[in-house]
């Protein structure tokens, strides 16, 4: 027993030690990265007008924090992101718990659904806005429309791919279709509920700042586009790692609670 104990000891002090290495070597590429951009801007081996430099960017950071115009950009964006990340994914897992649910409707809707995934919802998210009207409202309709599709499929195919013989379980002690999905297809699928979301967190972002870069007046896609147009490279990369920083944050907070609910599954 004490042999085995101390095994699994050096186990986890191995499986410690290669995620701190790991976490240094990203640390490393990314300060090497933003080192070489600077040097290599400063030495103008790269046009600073075209590609800009840290240095520029951390400045302009600055400038934009100092006077709270940031904030609200900040805001709006992740306002509008949060609004279709729980709208697309909600809808999604409920129809896709009535397509479960019954089998003819999945067999009606699913050329449908195929046909709709190959469209691209960037290039008719002019229509959309359009449809729904400019402000938030569009641009969530944008957002809600690039991860709809993708949540309802990835949600049916889990909800299919649950092991027939613990339905059959159920069923032989008396349980009906609504006790399987509450106590069986739903909780044996939560992981996998987890993981759209964090799908849905990049989809949701695309489609906001698709839809900013069309009619918003305010926002990180407002600032990366106005960038773009005044040919003020500084603000655009400044967007662009605004967003970055801001989508890291949101998947790992999601992150978070797949372990969680893994250790809970694991217990």
């Amino acid at each position: 027993m004490n042999s085995k104990s101390e095994e699994a000891k050096k186990y986890i002090k191995k499986q410690k030690i290669k995620r701190v290495k790991v976490i240094f070597a990203q640390i490393f590429i990314l300060i090497s990265f933003f080192l070489l951009w600077e040097f290599f801007s400063r030495k103008e081996i790269i046009d600073s007008f075209l590609f800009s430099s840290p240095s520029a960017i951390f400045d302009l950071l600055k400038q934009y924090i100092v006077t709270g115009e940031l904030y609200k950009h900040i805001y709006i964006s992740v306002y509008e992101t949060m609004l279709g990340l729980i709208i697309g994914t909600f809808i999604g897992i409920i129809i896709a718990i009535l397509l479960w649910w019954s089998k003819t409707l999945a067999k009606i809707l699913d050329p449908f659904l195929v046909v709709l995934n190959a469209l691209p919802k960037t290039a008719l998210a002019p229509i959309f806005i359009i449809w729904a009207g400019t402000g938030v409202k569009g641009i969530v309709v944008v957002a809600v429309s690039i991860s709809l599709i993708i949540t309802i499929l990835s949600a049916y195919n889990y909800f299919k791919s649950v092991d027939e013989e613990k339905i059959k379980m159920l069923k032989s002690f008396g349980a009906n279709k609504w006790q399987i999905l509450w106590k069986l297809v739903l909780p044996s699928n939560m992981v996998n509920l987890v993981n759209i979301v964090k799908i849905n967190i990049g989809m949701s972002w695309v489609g906001v700042i698709m839809g900013e870069f069309i009619v918003s007046r305010a926002g990180i896609g407002y600032l990366v586009m106005y960038g773009s147009q005044v040919f003020k490279l500084d603000l655009v990369m400044m967007g662009v790692f605004i967003l970055a920083i801001i989508a890291y944050v949101m998947y790992q907070i999601v992150n978070v609670i797949e372990k969680g609910l893994k250790k809970k599954i694991s217990k």
